[in-house]
């Protein structure tokens, strides 16, 4: 194995033999990873590799089994957050965790309240301090707006705002770009840049393999719980680095197979949304999995909400099998065969501290239960055989959802919906976060169902992942579809013109 060169006297931060299991699992064995001043160290592995639990060490979340952590040579004892932060340790969660009912201001200084004489909030310095803070970074948001008004990008900027604003010496990074747009990206890399002239210690955890080899400086791989291989960015390529993550070789990216296409199964006509999106028409037939592109504020996600009941719609048809239906909330939807992976699993898609069983149960209590009683039995034997047929890692279907990967968790979502036996699935951001082998697993099962004579509509920032899987696509701007591709005609630039009104 192969190790980075790193200098006594040049690391920031290093972790020497730690471990970390979980009832059932073995997060962590034995790690040593070290990161050197001024330099960015991505940190790469699938789902369920131990890189989350990692940083959550270092950041004081977790607490190690064993092991030590060292800063500038000492040994130091990070038992919260909050201790992290004393010591120049500063994070950005991957699943965002924020109060949605707090204002974009109280946000910047939440768990670090400036306090005025008496031991009363100092109001005035928090708004002084985030005002500030959206003019450097040229963010437009009011100081009063409540986070639940705004989208998960918008959230995503302002916690990576947050995390660099505490003059902090190490900054984790931990899949930052998951939900921001290109032009947003564009603007991290740039302050991601900066803070390395700097002299700060990034650690960056991306499953995007293009953007790593943009930013990185050193690449460690973890699989299963222990550091693979670590080495300078310019011994290594993207092949080499998937091979190191998964363990094997992925023949194909993409296993999309011909499937015959069957009758319209989902007919969108004039469908409109007074200022998010109009005159939207579009259909999807039984076999075909049919993609929407198009930038951040195009109006995608806000079209599968409408179509789902969580949003309403002005006016316009929505035709499922060739009948009209009247969709006002997902109950609705449901009753009529289709369903809906949101773009944020934690917030929409599972209850995070329930378990497994209870998670994929839950669209469907009715069917388990009898004369006001559940049947166990049944419930069990449901999940056990969706779970397998769906390819849920899990130590048990009693293990809390929370303690799975993000791979596993959307595939729990779908068990869920699966249980009710859905004809439309509508897909936004189904691979959101998830490592590049376990967006091949969810891939597999998008095309087996499909196989099964399934619609599936899917919504993806991600070009490649629509014109790998994808048998047509849509591309919206400005809240209008602006052209339909068929697959022989797909490429990236053909995708761009229109999702940019050429």
């Amino acid at each position: 194995m192969s190790q980075v060169d790193i200098r006594a006297n040049d690391i920031k931060l290093r972790v020497k033999d730690i471990e970390k299991s979980f009832p059932g699992v073995k997060a962590l064995d034995k790690i040593n990873f070290a990161v050197r001043k001024g330099t960015v160290h991505v940190l790469c592995g699938e789902n369920g590799a131990g890189k989350s639990t990692l940083v959550k060490i270092i950041n004081g979340i977790y607490q190690p089994d064993a092991g030590e952590i060292l800063i500038d040579g000492k040994v130091v004892h990070i038992n919260s957050p909050m201790r992290a932060r004393a010591l120049g340790i500063s994070m950005i969660n991957q699943e965002l965790s924020f109060v949605p009912e707090m204002t974009v201001a109280e946000n910047f200084v939440m768990g670090a309240w400036p306090v005025a004489k008496g031991g009363r909030v100092n109001w005035k310095q928090i708004r002084q301090r985030a005002r500030q803070l959206l003019e450097d970074e040229n963010l437009p948001y009011h100081l009063n707006t409540k986070l639940k008004e705004l989208s998960i990008s918008d959230i995503q900027l302002l916690e990576i705002t947050k995390a660099t604003a505490y003059n902090a010496d190490v900054i984790i990074m931990d899949e930052p770009t998951s939900a921001i747009s290109d032009k947003d990206v564009e603007v991290l890399f740039e302050k991601i840049n900066a803070l390395r002239d700097q002299g700060k210690s990034i650690i960056y955890i991306s499953h995007k393999l293009d953007e790593i080899f943009q930013i990185a400086d050193e690449i460690t791989v973890l699989r299963d719980g222990r550091v693979i291989d670590s080495r300078p960015v310019e011994e290594l390529d993207k092949n080499t680095v998937i091979s190191l993550m998964v363990g094997r070789e992925l023949s194909e990216n993409y296993p999309k197979e011909s499937v015959a296409v069957g009758d319209t199964l989902l007919e969108v006509e004039g469908l409109s949304s007074r200022g998010l999106f109009k005159d939207v028409s579009f259909h999807v037939n039984a076999g075909e999995i049919v993609g929407i592109s198009g930038l951040v504020g195009a109006g995608r996600t806000e079209v599968l909400r409408a179509l789902f009941g969580l949003d309403h719609y002005d006016s316009g048809s929505i035709r499922i099998k060739g009948q009209e239906v009247t969709i006002r909330t997902p109950e609705d939807s449901i009753s009529h065969g289709m369903i809906m992976l949101s773009e944020d699993r934690r917030r929409y898609g599972i209850i995070p501290v329930r378990s497994v069983k209870e998670n994929v149960t839950l669209a469907r209590l009715d069917q388990f239960i009898y004369n006001g009683r559940l049947h166990r039995q049944k419930e069990i034997e449901t999940v056990e055989e969706v779970c397998a047929r769906m390819s849920v890692r899990t130590p048990s279907i009693n293990t809390d959802i929370s303690a799975l990967s993000g791979g596993n968790q959307q595939k729990v979502v779908l068990s869920k919906w699966m249980v009710r036996d859905p004809q439309i699935l509508l897909l936004d951001e189904p691979t959101r976060g998830i490592d590049v082998g376990a967006k091949y697993e969810i891939y597999k099962l998008m095309t087996v169902l499909a196989k099964e004579g399934r619609a599936i509509l899917m919504v993806s920032s991600e070009l490649p992942e629509l014109i790998g899987m994808c048998d047509r696509i849509y591309v919206m701007a400005e809240g209008r579809i602006r052209g339909e591709l068929q697959r022989g005609d797909f490429t990236q630039e053909a995708i761009m013109k229109l999702a940019v009104g050429e």
